[in-house]
């Protein structure tokens, strides 16, 4: 049977037709009532090379369908982004919890700070460039009942985390410093804590400050965010402290616990416990070094868990200072040793009965992220990108090494986000937790690559080996200073542009000798200058004959620096073949550079 043409299949197509993030060649042709070497040959033409069964994306088969011509409709199915998480229902035997509250805010306002009055610990003096760069968790009485707290960064490239915090607690304490007032992450710490449906309370900080003006921060909580203090009538509760001196700390506290009083928070302590994931990273000795917040249930040692696609059984359980614990109820952040590799933050984990169980459920878990994938799987739509620009984009390819899983994908996030306007790709060609190791730096100079080190170390032999085999390793422990020098480095692989300027016109009234690569002519300057080294543009009756130099300029038959426009003038004129001139013949002088490209 003849193939249909794209007309005759046009006729009997659906209008409308849903497609996923991707499908494979087979079952376009399929929906498309195409036959499949038709689609193929299709493709073929757009640089594609394909097989039945070879997925494409949705951007591709819509550009394909519109150059087929078909009067056909795709559009783009939703599917699931990731697994959706279980609403536990309460039992009758559900006690209170602790109240889990994130610490949010713009960087440098104090959040750590605040942390370490209220736990008399000295954190801050820690953290590299003086900000907070992972989820840290802790635990604090006030009046004999325990309260979680969540220590998360404030810096922009950390947006992922801040938003992880969130949607793991139940209060938000936004702090806010009363010297410097509202700023870019206060404001998306205030949207991440109303999209998690959790309560806020704010922290004005700083108040030692002889700058401190709190009711600044009132107002522009109140009139731009709609979050209304409750001495002006509103239902926020907004608190002055100082973590310098100590002062309103027992008050925000307080006011904590009297919010969770209100919300009535309960939990299951009598059931399989499930949580979630908060940190993950390697450990010489220890081996996955995994923390987790339990949501229901208790934890005790030698229980076997399951977290995404990793599994393990509990070998340590501590608490947040490092001691050692029989169990852990619900809103307790533990550390835990025993998984067999690192799961993801924001994994939500759960037990099983053996660990035969739990290699089934993690194989289950990774086919379905790897079905998820191949739904949002890209691999013709770049091509098709790369073959419609006027450069080819150049590449950019890293492998990330971080100290903890959460690190490791804001920095993969904040990098993909760099915007390079198409002009450089960036390939993130490997990446992991831990130290940076020998196969890091054979993978790096087989694809000549950047080693990106975020708060890990270079071990000796490794460095002589980056250094034997020429890969380079860039060391950070401030994720602005990695993006930075990313930034840069993306930068300087971006083709510089050319610019021309116009400078002026002449019109031939007079040629007076032609030679192979030369030629002596007069006339009139219609418009700007005319200056030796300049180019110009030969044409005539708008046809472009040819590009020369000007290397000399007369005015009066004496040698000139620069002639203006109603001046006659000759000019020399440098061609690279024979250039008959005629007279009327227009030139148009114009400068060239190269103009470096920033992002």
């Amino acid at each position: 049977m003849a193939d249909k043409t794209p007309d005759t299949a046009a006729e009997n197509v659906q209008k409308v037709i849903q497609v996923a993030g991707s499908i494979t060649v087979g079952e376009l042709a399929e929906l498309l009532n195409l036959s499949v070497t038709t689609l193929i040959g299709e493709l073929f033409k757009n640089g594609i090379i394909a097989t039945i069964n070879q997925k494409i994306d949705f951007e591709t088969a819509t550009i394909i369908v519109e150059e087929l011509g078909l009067d056909v409709v795709l559009e783009k199915k939703e599917v699931a982004t990731g697994p959706t998480r279980e609403e536990h229902t309460l039992s009758d035997k559900a006690v209170e919890r602790p109240p889990i509250v994130a610490v949010m805010g713009h960087v440098d306002h104090g959040k750590t700070s605040l942390l370490d009055a209220i736990l008399e610990t000295k954190t801050v003096e820690g953290e590299a460039g003086g900000i907070t760069q992972h989820i840290s968790a802790y635990q604090v009485e006030k009046g004999g009942r325990k309260i979680t707290l969540l220590d998360t960064p404030g810096h922009e490239a950390f947006a992922a985390l801040r938003q992880h915090g969130a949607t793991l607690t139940d209060v938000v304490v936004i702090v806010v410093a009363a010297d410097d007032g509202v700023k870019p992450q206060t404001i998306e710490a205030i949207r991440f804590a109303r999209e998690a449906n959790a309560k806020i309370v704010v922290a004005i900080n700083k108040m030692d400050k002889e700058t401190a003006n709190p009711q600044l921060v009132k107002t522009q909580l109140a009139t731009e965010h709609n979050l209304n203090p409750e001495e002006w009538g509103g239902d926020v509760i907004m608190v002055e402290v100082s973590a310098k001196t100590g002062a309103g700390l027992d008050k925000l506290l307080e006011n904590v616990l009297l919010v969770a009083d209100i919300e009535e928070l309960k939990a299951d302590e009598h059931v399989p416990a499930k949580g979630l994931v908060i940190e993950a990273h390697m450990e010489t000795g220890r081996g996955s070094v995994v923390g987790l917040l339990v949501e229901h249930g208790k934890l005790h040692p030698g229980q076997f868990l399951v977290a995404g696609t990793s599994y393990g059984k509990i070998r340590t359980l501590l608490d947040f200072k490092g001691a050692a614990l029989k169990e852990a109820g619900p809103s307790t952040p533990v550390t835990v040793t025993g998984f067999k590799d690192l799961p993801q933050f924001g994994d939500e984990f759960g037990l099983v009965k053996s660990e035969k169980e739990a290699r089934q459920a993690t194989v289950a878990n990774r086919l379905e992220r790897e079905r998820q994938a191949a739904e949002t799987n890209v691999t013709g739509a770049d091509i098709l990108k790369l073959m419609s620009q006027k450069q080819e984009a150049a590449d950019f390819n890293v492998i990330v090494k971080a100290d903890v899983q959460g690190s490791l994908t804001s920095v993969m996030d904040s990098l993909r986000l760099i915007d390079t306007q198409g002009a450089v790709t960036l390939r993130i060609v490997g990446s992991g937790v831990g130290n940076i190791s020998e196969n890091d730096v054979h993978l790096a100079a087989t694809e000549g690559t950047v080693i990106y080190g975020f708060n890990v170390d270079l071990p000796p032999a490794v460095k002589r080996q980056a250094a034997r085999d020429k890969v380079e390793v860039r060391m950070y422990k401030v994720i602005y200073e990695l993006l930075d020098n990313a930034k840069e480095s993306m930068e300087a692989l971006i083709a510089p542009e050319v610019v021309e300027t116009v400078t002026g016109g002449l019109t031939i009234k007079g040629v007076f000798r032609t030679l192979k690569d030369e030629v002596i002519c007069g006339g009139e300057v219609t418009s700007g200058k005319i200056v030796p080294g300049v180019m110009a543009r030969v044409t005539r009756k708008d046809e472009v004959l040819a590009e020369v130099e000007v290397t000399k300029v007369q005015r009066n038959q004496v040698e000139a620096k620069e002639v203006f426009e109603g001046d006659m003038c000759g000019l020399s004129l440098k061609t690279n073949k024979k250039l008959v001139l005629e007279l009327e013949d227009k030139l148009e002088f114009f400068t060239r550079e190269l103009v470096k490209k920033t992002l």
